[in-house]
């Protein structure tokens, strides 16, 4: 009888096919497939496929950027928020604990050291293991594993629908992947390939690479792990959901044991640590770290400004879509102008003049917003709701940011108000005339076709749609008075007149140089146009980072700095990207910018400080028709600072919008709210600490009135009445009136759309 075949050596049978295979695999230069792909499939591919596959590869392979988190730091270096797709934060091999290393060596590859890339020993015994039980093992080598990992990232980079996936792969794959490996222990050093692989590979939902494992679970650092700690992490690279130790705890107890016991079994431990080890429980103290903005608390949304920044330039990427896989990938550091000391207090400010958690607020919302003068370093962004999804009847959350335009993440920016009322002044100026000159406000009625000059249109002016007749809150300023007192009071009519003996393209011109624009002109932001008069009293829609900026100038006798938000941005090759520079230009002659804060001065001193905000400062109120925009505008030299409370939804200037005598902070507001209500105290709060952080100079003097010229002797009598006169017109003057408002919106008025808003509101700025 013929003797009987070994099946091992028997090439008819599967067995036999097998053995084989390892023959032709070790003269090709692959000493085996890895016995995660079944027997079976082997057999029928047939014994020559593995020789042409390992011939058609390559030697080596693209090895793409490995993704990393991209940090964006505030003006010190603090971190305010990480965007990661891959939270990943790669360490040199030094920094790993050696409990870690020899963790990983014991459970996944014991012959890491002595192998070049494929572990026989390894493969025969998952041969044996796999035909003689019913569960699978595999003889992946760390380097292997560590190849699979980087094209699995090259296959998430380049979008391929390629799997390398364990338990996907096919024959193929498995002999690529050896061949590579063996390619990759000709290129680099074991400890090169450890260290690579270990901040290469997942641990935990979006956590990849040791540091950040060690941070989440146990916070702390890598080079600090401890024994059982390190088998814990070790353990969970197989399946890394199974052995979560938050989610399956016992799992990850009982898997960490086995580790625990490899260690010992090859000596990485002695049996005094292994005792102790296995004793003790899972320790955990997981630690969050969320992508995006939403982690950065108080600094949200400046978080949010500046990655609408990064996002709509294509310095960072062609698309939308390059652009975001470079910062949530591409490890950017990102250096900002932030002050995130002062935006913290800012954030408690806005908080305390709005409470977000009051039943009543809504729809009644704060923001403030300070940027540097002479450089335009956005310095605090901030307001008192918090980053998020809006949540039904409730004012808490929003990702609106209320500084800044639409196309950056703002909400369209307000209707401005008497802060308007300075670009009036300056046109004024700049014709020839003084803040000590005399105008008439007493009530006027321009009907349609009243002309008003505007050089820059055809025909060289503008006229009115409709009647208007601006009105005061308080009856007793229709009269004669100086630009001082009209603009020191916000007199409506008195800014009206000076309006109108101005031309509206020099006074549209200077909002245009200070970056003001009306975020609700048709067809989105554009400069303000002159074709309406009633801008002049702040119909426009406005946002506070530009009324912010743009006072930033007058406190810089008249150097207007663009706004700006980043200061440098890096990969982590250490490549620069171009960013925006510091941009000054002087657009005000320094002359008129000292006239106009000569009466801005007295403004913020003394009737919004009183004593509490250490000067010199200077500033402008604002309020809009039924006060549903309130506003204050203010600085010294060193930092400018616009803050804003009104109302969202219903920011138009109407009746049912109105904030007087509205709930406001579950309590209600007085009847006639303005801007001394909420904006204007938001901005003693903050400013009373704020500027004590920068310079503080003196703005220049504003020039005087020159004195009369002295009478003629036979005059004598006659300059005494007159002098009696104006004793009883400066007492009229320096009486305190209501505070005065601006029009209503455009959209009101009907007929050829340059008519103004009828400014009949009850209520005025200042």
């Amino acid at each position: 009888m013929a003797a009987k075949k070994s099946p091992f050596f028997d090439t008819a049978t599967t067995l036999g096919k097998v053995v084989a295979f390892f023959g032709i695999s070790a003269l090709c230069g692959v000493l085996a497939a890895g016995m995660l792909v079944p027997i079976a499939a082997i057999a029928k591919t047939g014994l020559t496929t593995g020789n042409n596959i390992v011939s058609a590869l390559p030697s080596s392979f693209e090895k793409l950027p490995i993704p990393e988190p991209s940090t964006i730091l505030d003006a010190d270096g603090k971190a305010i928020a990480n965007f990661y797709q891959q939270n990943r934060q790669p360490v040199k091999l030094d920094d790993i604990s050696p409990n870690m290393r020899k963790a990983i060596i014991s459970v996944e590859d014991e012959r890491f050291y002595e192998h070049k890339g494929i572990d026989p020993k390894g493969i025969a015994r998952a041969v044996v293991g796999n035909l003689t039980s019913s569960s699978r093992s595999g003889a992946s080598t760390l380097t292997q594993q560590y190849v699979n990992n980087l094209l699995v990232n090259n296959q998430v980079l380049t979008g391929s629908d390629e799997s390398t996936v364990s338990g996907q792969k096919g024959y193929s794959d498995k002999i690529r992947e050896l061949k590579y490996a063996v390619a990759i222990e000709k290129e680099m050093s074991k400890d090169q390939i450890l260290e690579g692989y270990l901040n290469l590979v997942l641990f935990s939902g979006r956590e990849y690479g040791v540091q950040a494992a060690a941070q989440h679970f146990y916070s702390t650092d890598a080079k600090d792990l401890n024994v059982q700690q390190s088998a814990m992490l070790a353990g969970m690279v197989q399946l890394p959901n199974v052995y979560n130790p938050i989610n399956n705890p016992e799992r990850s107890i009982d898997r960490r044991n086995k580790v625990l016991g490899n260690m010992y079994r090859t000596g990485a431990i002695t049996k005094k640590e292994y005792d102790k080890a296995v004793k003790s429980d899972l320790e955990l103290d997981p630690r969050t770290s969320p992508s995006g903005c939403t982690a950065a608390k108080e600094n949200a949304y400046f978080c949010d400004y500046v990655t609408n920044l990064i996002l709509s330039d294509d310095t960072y990427g062609k698309t939308k879509e390059d652009r975001e896989g470079l910062l949530y990938r591409g490890g950017l550091t990102v250096k900002t102008t932030l002050n995130s000391k002062l935006n913290k207090k800012a954030a408690k400010d806005a908080a305390k003049a709005i409470d977000p958690k009051a039943k009543s607020n809504t729809d009644i919302y704060s923001s403030i917003v300070s940027v540097e003068p002479g450089t335009g370093k956005i310095l605090t962004m901030a307001q008192n709701t918090t980053y998020g999804p809006e949540v039904k009847n409730s004012g808490e959350n929003t990702y609106y940011n209320f500084a800044v335009e639409r196309s950056l993440g703002g909400a369209g920016g307000f209707q401005g108000g008497s802060t308007m009322k300075p670009y009036t002044t300056l046109g004024w100026l700049s014709e020839g005339n003084r803040m000590y000159d005399k105008i008439n406000a007493k009530k006027q009625v321009f009907v349609p076709g009243s002309k008003w000059r505007a050089s820059c249109l055809p025909g060289g002016t503008t006229t009115v749609g409709s009647n208007w007749e601006p009105k005061n809150a308080s009856p007793g300023f229709y009269r004669s008075m100086t630009v001082d007192t009209g603009l020191y009071w916000s007199i409506n009519t008195a800014t009206v007149q000076e309006a109108y003996k101005t031309d509206l393209c020099t006074i549209a011109d200077y909002t245009k140089k200070l970056g003001v624009l009306d975020q609700g002109a048709k067809g989105g932001p554009a400069p303000i146009s002159p074709s309406n008069p009633s801008f002049i009293i702040g119909s426009a829609e406005i946002t506070p980072l530009s009324q912010a900026a743009a006072f930033a100038a007058f406190a810089n006798k008249g150097e207007y700095c663009e706004p700006r938000a980043i200061n440098s941005v890096t990969d982590k090759d250490g490549n620069e990207y171009k960013v925006k520079k510091e941009s000054c230009s002087q657009e005000i002659d320094p002359t008129y910018v000292a006239d106009l804060n000569g009466t801005l001065k007295k403004i913020a001193t003394n009737r919004v400080s009183k004593g509490r905000v250490d000067g010199p400062i200077a500033g402008k109120t604002g309020t809009n028709n039924y006060a549903s925009s309130t506003w204050f505008v203010g600085y010294t030299t060193g930092i400018s600072t616009a803050t804003w409370v009104g109302r969202l939804k219903g920011k138009a200037g109407e009746e049912k919008n109105q904030m007087h005598g509205a709930m406001v902070n579950d309590k209600k507001a007085p009847w006639m709210v303005d801007s001394s209500t909420f904006a204007a105290p938001l901005w003693v709060d903050f400013m009373e600490e704020a500027v004590h952080e920068y310079e503080r100079n003196n703005f220049g003097s504003a020039r005087r009135q020159p004195p009369p010229p002295k009478p003629k002797e036979e005059d004598d009598s006659k300059s005494d009445s007159d002098e009696k006169d104006n004793d009883k017109e400066e007492s009229k003057e320096d009486s305190k009136p209501k505070e005065e408002s601006s029009p209503k919106p455009d959209s009101d008025n009907k007929g050829n759309g340059n008519g103004n808003g009828n400014g009949n509101g009850k209520k005025s700025d200042d």
